[in-house]
Parts: C-alpha cells; sequence; structure tokens
C-alpha cells in the first residue's frame, strides 16, 4: 500500500519543504521534506554536529522534483515499516496514511513501542486514534506545530 497524495501533503505541510540543505534542531544536515543527508552524522556527538561540513554534492539547491523523488523514496521504508508494524491498517487508507505521517516524525521505532501500535493491533481503534495526543513534546515541552500535526494525523486516521 501506498500514501495518499492527501498525506504527502499533509507531511509536506508539517515538515516544511526546504530545496537547500540546512541544520535540523538535532543540528544534522537535512534537506527536501525531513531527509537526513548523512544518517551517519547521527552517531557523532550533539555538541561535535556543528564542524561537520555539508557532505559532498549537496551544497546546492535541489529541483522539486529531486525533493519530491527524495521523499517518494523515503515515504517508502515507513510504508514497509508501517505494513509490518500494523498490518490491519493496509485495510484502511486513512489509518495507513496517519501512521505512516507518524512513523515518518518520530521513527518506526517509536511507532514500534508505541500505545498507538500497541491499541491498534489490539482492534482499539478509538484509543489508537487518542495516542495519538500523547505525542506532542519534544525536549519535554508541549509544541504547538506537534499539537497541530498529532490532531491531523488523528483524523485523517479515523477516517475525517
Amino acid at each position: 500500500m501506498k500514501v495518499s497524495a492527501a498525506a504527502i501533503d499533509m507531511i509536506k505541510h508539517h515538515e516544511g519543504v526546504r530545496t537547500k540543505p540546512y541544520r535540523c534542531p538535532a543540528l544534522l544536515w537535512t534537506v527536501g521534506v525531513g531527509h537526513v543527508i548523512d544518517p551517519t552524522h547521527a552517531a557523532v556527538k550533539y555538541e561535535e554536529r556543528k564542524s561537520l561540513p555539508i557532505p559532498a554534492g549537496w551544497d546546492r539547491s535541489l529541483t522539486m522534483d529531486e525533493v519530491d523523488a527524495i521523499l517518494a523514496q523515503d515515504l517508502a521504508r515507513f510504508e514497509r515499516g508501517v505494513a509490518r508494524l500494523c498490518p490491519a491498517a493496509l485495510g484502511h487508507q486513512g489509518q495507513f496514511d496517519a501512521l505512516v505521517s507518524f512513523a515518518f516524525n518520530v521513527g518506526l521505532g517509536n511507532l514500534q513501542r508505541s500505545s498507538i501500535r500497541m491499541r491498534y493491533n489490539r482492534g482499539d481503534i478509538e484509543g489508537a486514534a487518542d495516542a495519538f495526543l500523547m505525542w506532542t513534546k519534544a525536549a519535554g515541552k508541549v509544541l504547538t506545530g506537534l499539537v497541530k500535526r498529532r490532531n491531523d494525523e488523528r483524523a485523517m486516521f479515523l477516517g475525517g
């Protein structure tokens, strides 16, 4: 199953779209729609990341076609992960889309350990939908952007 165009639009809206490389809050070189250019940089201590140069060949502007191609590759990994972790979602586009958006944002490991997945796989759809709203903090603080995103994901999950 593939995410819908509506889900892609929502992910782009919440993640933002950047054609030039920038440092994300974790100080990792990022481009496009939340694409970390060199994932090995995540193993570098946070304090040392400021000294990491832009990976070779990335110090340029990308076209929107390039951004969309990178996003499609990234989404394919999350689509496969959601299909494996929440197989029942394959029968419902809105649930699949919301779970892919969530995993894209927090990672497949967090989806795997989440109460969203546990409740969903037990058949507790309402409980799983409500559990999206537990994921609104970063560094211990509630972020308005995450509240909006989780409400959008919850609505998509419930088919609205």
